[in-house]
């Protein structure tokens, strides 16, 4: 029976209160289980056939344990009454408390007064008295929940927010509990009357019903408030259906199903309405009626090592989710794939097909258009290719190969565009493309072979080779794209030996250690075969810094082969305190020592004469990383430009918590590269920054700034309190980033949680 009165004093609906519930009411006492007695004093009255267990008694009967200053059995009656300070632990670890509780015999029928439960999810229960009757109905008068206070708090100071209900009535046989006279109070005042409120019973994990509703304030939407609704159709699937009527533009529906199966598991989703005012939105398609979004997610295990899966997302627009953020599947919204993957300890092979649905609205930019070639910035959406599929294959053969390691590399892509996307930086006479109209196949195989000498001195000698084929098929490229070849097979190989050195050298002092390590890699290559004649689609982007300064090929992807002789040199430093501080910087440079250097020879993109990497001897770069063990961290990198040591690139972030305060800062700046249109530097500064005020309250803002244009591209702030159970926060944003800043996107951003009944929230937005 104390079981169930714990039980009794749950007045919340909500899934979380039921898990907390669970044990105690589903909880059976074991009729047959051991009883054991501990008290100071035992007394046995023969005239009323009482049995009296007086000074600090404790009870321990199939797991729980009552502690009490005095229990009486009736014999007569069947009853058991535990008077003084009654603390009665449960299996379960909830601890109840009360003067005076009243049992029956076989613990179906009870009776307590001012009974208090706290539980391990440290929330609380307060009933004024709890009855159960007849093994089945159990009803509580002036129940109140909320969560745990500090001890520090004053004993008579209400809690921050707590649920009262008048009566409170589980029916174990329906399977539910029912609320009568509901009210939520904040400070001990009521702001909020729910005349019924009903849940199911504990023993139920999932029930259909009406979940935390949400707002939404908006100057194109309209007024709004989310209405979610879940069904519970079955232990394995389930669907949540989400009304949002909005003033402006009517009915907005949102629905997810999700399936469970013994291997895997399914979602579908699909949101949308039938805009009432259309023409609140100028982007392209946006002032349509008809707008919405489907999608899927899904994984499943075909067996031990493999994986099919697929995320596909479709939208009636590129900019629904951006109008409709509050749309439940909107995190993914521009690529969608299909997966197939097989790994173990020594391979894996996945097979993955892409499409791209892009958010970007169509743009003109004439000062860069190509003559014969649609105008940069327009039919962005068939310029996007359909990757159709990519593969890649690795392998590291488990017995040395000639006393060193071997591994397989091969990987395949195809993919197909219906529109060509072209550019030019010199009044349209010479184009360049980030991608070609037609489709294009690619298979490329690499084996490589290393292994690693240890001399007497601790030099580290590496050794290496590697062989890659590639295999290209052109079909129906643009005729217009004159720079590509004529053939329809290619074949290009590329072989490479290499030798990299190490030196450490290692220095102990009192408190502390340090490395200085000299590496220096010789990599010979033939010259790169049919450069500027093939396309470039995953090798476009080309970072050299200290990351790729000892990379084989620096370039990102495989449509690329770098050739040459080629000579990587740096220093690597470490210092390692014992109080906890770590530093590590590494400094270097490349050297073209023969044959044609990649990078100087620009293929159909252009992209290289910018590396860093185009002369003989390359650019420096720089790194370095800082981690004082106590909340500061910083890390850099640099290329620093090979005549002048004027700055090409540099980046930096750091981070701190110190005392009240979590900040970071990041800083990034980009050098004028006219080969590819950026005729002017990129400089900005990102921050965040979050200051607690007191125990609960803190302020945080951010900001993302454009030196080079002394604008604000984002910034935002806000206030946010914190406790036990609560959580609150408001916050302003600014985003310049769209339309270059011409418009201005304003979002007002208000949140509540309350700590096991949900958060809501509400958001309002304003262009301007």
């Amino acid at each position: 029976m104390l079981a169930v009165a714990a039980a009794l004093t749950t007045p919340l609906p909500g899934a979380a209160q039921a898990q907390e519930l669970t044990d105690t009411l589903s909880g059976q006492i074991n009729p047959d289980a051991d009883l054991l007695l501990e008290a100071a004093e035992v007394t046995y009255d023969f005239d009323r056939d009482l049995i009296v267990a007086t000074g600090d008694v404790q009870v321990y009967y199939d797991g729980n344990t009552v502690q009490a200053h005095q229990i009486v059995f009736d014999r007569k009656s069947g009853e058991l009454k535990a008077r003084g300070n009654v603390i009665f632990i449960e299996t379960g670890g909830n601890v109840i408390r009360t003067a005076e509780m009243t049992l029956s015999e076989d613990f179906s029928e009870g009776f307590a007064r001012a009974l208090q439960i706290d539980t391990t999810r440290r929330t609380r229960f307060i009933a004024e008295q709890a009855r159960r009757e007849g093994d089945n109905v159990t009803s509580i008068d002036n129940g109140v929940y909320t969560v745990y206070t500090k001890p520090t708090n004053p004993p008579d100071k209400p809690p921050l927010w707590r649920v009262r209900a008048e009566k409170i009535i589980h029916n174990q046989q329906e399977k539910v509990i029912r609320f009568e006279n509901a009210a939520f109070e904040v400070y001990g005042k009521p702001i909020a009357y729910l005349p019924y409120l009903s849940m199911p019973d504990p023993t139920i994990k999932r029930k259909s019903g009406f979940l935390m509703p949400s707002g939404i304030v908006s100057d194109k939407l309209g007024y709004g408030v989310t209405v979610p609704y879940y069904w519970a159709l079955s232990p394995y699937y389930d669907v949540t259906a989400v009304m949002t009527p909005l003033t402006n533009q009517g009915l907005f529906g949102d629905v997810e199903y999700r399936h469970s199966f013994q291997y895997g598991e399914i979602k579908l989703a699909a949101a949308g309405l039938y805009q009432a005012r259309p023409g609140e939105f100028s982007t392209s398609r946006a002032d349509e009626r008809w707008r919405g979004a489907l999608n899927s997610v899904a994984s499943f295990s075909l067996s031990e090592n493999w994986t099919f899966g697929w995320n596909a997302t479709y939208k009636s627009d590129r900019a629904f989710f951006k109008d409709y953020s509050f749309t439940s599947f909107g995190d993914n919204n521009e690529t969608s794939e299909i997966f197939l993957e097989g790994r173990s300890d020594r391979n894996a092979l996945t097979v993955r097909t892409y499409a791209f649905q892009i958010s970007q609205s169509d743009y003109e930019d004439s000062n860069f258009d190509a003559n014969g070639f649609s105008p940069v910035g327009t039919s962005l959406q068939d310029k996007q290719p359909l990757v159709l599929p990519v593969i890649d294959y690795d392998y590291v053969f488990a017995d040395p190969v000639l006393a060193g390691e071997l591994a397989l590399t091969a990987n395949f892509t195809s993919l197909t565009r219906d529109e060509t996307d072209a550019f030019s930086i010199d009044g349209g006479t010479t184009a360049r493309f980030r991608g070609v109209d037609g489709t294009f196949s690619r298979l490329s195989m690499k084996g490589d072979w290393r292994r690693t000498f240890i001399g007497p001195l601790g030099q580290s000698f590496t050794p290496f080779a590697y062989m890659r084929g590639d295999l290209f098929f052109l079909a129906s490229p643009d005729s217009d794209v004159t720079a590509l070849t004529g053939e329809t097979f290619v074949g290009r190989a590329m072989p490479a030996v290499g030798l990299e050195y190490k030196y450490p050298f290692i220095a102990t002092f009192s408190g502390g250690n340090q490395i200085i390590e000299p590496i220096a890699q010789v990599v010979v290559r033939p010259n790169e075969q049919r450069i500027g004649e093939l396309p470039n689609d995953d090798a476009q982007s080309i970072v050299f810094d200290t990351t790729t300064l000892f990379d084989y090929d620096k370039f990102s992807g495989f449509d690329r082969a770098e050739g040459g002789t080629r000579l990587n040199i740096g220093l690597n430093y470490k210092l390692q305190l014992d109080s906890g501080y770590y530093l590590s910087g590494l400094f270097g440079r490349s050297y073209h020592l023969a044959g044609d250097n990649s990078f100087a020879t620009p293929d159909i993109l252009g992209a290289t004469q910018d590396s860093g990497l185009s002369t003989d001897l390359s650019d420096y770069v720089a790194s370095l990383y800082l981690d004082t063990q106590y909340g500061i961290k910083v890390g850099t990198q640099a290329r620093f430009d090979k005549d002048d040591l004027s700055v090409n690139r540099f980046q930096t972030q750091a981070s701190a918590v110190y005392g009240p305060v979590v900040s970071s800062l990041a800083y990034a700046f980009l050098d004028a590269q006219p080969d590819v249109g950026i005729d002017d530097p990129r400089e900005e500064i990102l921050g965040s920054a979050s200051l607690r005020l007191d125990e609960n309250w803190r302020v945080f803002g951010s900001v993302r700034y454009d030196l080079e244009n002394t604008d604000f591209v984002q910034d935002g702030f806000g206030l946010g309190y914190d406790d036990e159970g609560f959580s609150f926060s408001v916050s302003y944003a600014e985003d310049r980033s769209r339309n270059d800043g011409e418009d201005v996107d304003r979002t007002i951003y208000f949140r509540i949680g309350l700590r096991t009944i949900g958060d809501t929230q509400v958001s309002t937005g304003a262009l301007n």
